[in-house]
């Protein structure tokens, strides 16, 4: 292979900047190759976007089903990928949150969750056991509550630039990929994410679950709970003032503002301001009863 490209492994909107970032500074040929996958867990994947950008950069790219292997010495550059990359002894993984913190699934939304001052991400080399490999690079933004996943991506994506430039630089100018070692004491986790993690726990505080409704919603499926029954999407909710409840039960509606339920939580209460049905999105505001429970 010609010296100085890089394969990329391109999913997100973090996917589809790297990609533009690096052509804008280096120009096509140092591009080898895309390689893109579909998510259908969330609303928007960018993987059409990713495939007609690198089509009119000139770039080969095709479906993760189709790719031939990397070769052994190929360097390769992993954004948003959720497969095993096998062959390459020379792929850089960026991850969504500053090593050693957060190895794992989903970390950028456990940050959210968690209410991290400070979002980031790291460019590591791969390792067998995930997100324990040296560290090449890492970058950082301060972020202020409340921040909607969405935002958040925003500034994320352009860490990612930052740091898929680096990479690029180095294999560009042939220069070694290599990195200093995680501190792995420090290290914690955030486990997967599967359905049942989008579901509000109301014996939470209203703080905490609004930041899960702001950090699961789009591009993501949003934070759900049952409403008489059936499935439903909170979209927006905002914190409200607590008043002190002789009978404190979390998710019971105490009062509704201009049509949308005031809902007792752990502490603190929530106002829902844009709630709808998870099967036809259609909106479930206002509610067609007072004494409803959310659960």
């Amino acid at each position: 292979m010609p010296p100085g490209q890089l394969t990329l492994y391109l999913m997100t909107r973090k996917g589809l900047a790297v990609l533009e970032a690096i052509v804008a500074k280096f120009g096509p040929p140092a591009v080898r190759r895309v390689i893109g996958a579909r998510d259908t867990a969330v609303a928007e994947d960018y993987y059409d976007a990713i495939r007609e950008r690198a089509a009119a950069y000139g770039i080969p790219a095709v479906d993760r089903r189709d790719a031939a292997p990397p070769a052994v010495d190929e360097p390769c550059l992993a954004v948003g990928w959720r497969w095993l990359i096998t062959g390459t002894q020379r792929l850089v993984v960026i991850h969504d949150s500053l090593l050693p913190r957060y190895r794992g699934f989903a970390p950028l939304v456990s940050c959210l969750v968690n209410g991290e001052p400070r979002i980031g991400a790291t460019a590591l080399l791969a390792s067998e056991e995930y997100d324990e490999g040296d560290i090449i690079a890492q970058d950082s933004v301060d972020i202020t509550y409340p921040i909607t996943a969405g935002a958040a991506i925003e500034l994320l994506a352009a860490v990612y630039v930052r740091l898929a430039v680096t990479v690029a630089d180095r294999v560009v100018s042939g220069d070694e990929l290599t990195g200093r070692p995680q501190d792995h004491a420090a290290a914690t986790y955030s486990l997967w994410r599967d359905e049942e993690d989008y579901r509000v726990d109301w014996s939470w505080p209203a703080s905490r679950i609004r930041r899960l409704v702001d950090a699961v919603g789009h591009p993501y499926r949003g934070a759900s709970t049952l409403v008489e029954g059936r499935l439903a999407r909170l979209r927006a909710v905002a914190e409200r003032a607590d008043v002190a409840v002789e009978n404190r039960t979390p998710g019971k509606v105490i009062f509704m503002a201009d049509g949308c339920p005031v809902v007792v939580c752990g502490e603190g209460l929530l106002t829902i301001t844009d709630l709808v049905d998870d099967e036809t999105a259609a909106s479930l505001l206002p509610l067609r009863r007072f004494r409803t429970r959310f659960r």
